[in-house]
């Protein structure tokens, strides 16, 4: 299913679990997201592990698969503009202004996302999760960290933030 515009687009980048792009994917029908994922995918659109968690929504969902990151960033129904989500940003997500049509781009699970994506975002776009324990934890899960960005955007929508 595709909408026309979306209010906010949820972009992977090279995903490689399948239960977390198919809870992801749960969230984006849920929320009337627009799902993009971009390839190389650490798994089979048909996994089982994939729809298995997306369930019965994966058949609901405004999906975009992009060949490579240069394929999204030339398709018409890419987002206006990107906020990275990374661990190695300095600014938390609760200082950005999210405006329809914007787009949450998300590192894969084992590496993150590269260099050179950090540099062509920028440091203005690039946003973290706060984290509140001192424990040496690497990160949040993708599927968690993908969702709790998702309500804080969708809340701002609602309230005019």
């Amino acid at each position: 299913m595709e909408n026309a515009e979306p209010r906010l687009h949820l972009v992977l980048f090279n995903p490689e679990i399948p239960q977390n792009t198919g809870n992801i994917g749960r969230l984006c029908a849920y929320t009337d997201c627009r799902l993009h994922l971009i390839k190389p995918l650490g798994f089979k659109i048909s996994d089982r592990h994939l729809k298995r968690s997306g369930m019965d929504y994966w058949y609901e969902l405004d999906l975009h698969i992009h060949e490579d990151w240069a394929a999204f960033r030339t398709s018409p129904a890419a987002p206006r503009r990107l906020w990275l989500f990374t661990k190695h940003a300095t600014r938390s997500f609760w200082g950005a202004k999210f405006e329809p049509g914007d787009g949450l781009l998300f590192g894969n699970e084992g590496h993150g996302a590269p260099d050179w994506l950090h540099e062509e975002v920028g440091e203005a776009q690039r946003l973290t999760v706060p984290r509140y324990s001192a424990k040496p934890l690497r990160s949040l899960n993708l599927a968690s960290a993908t969702a709790i960005a998702t309500y804080e955007a969708l809340r701002q929508f609602e309230v005019g933030a």
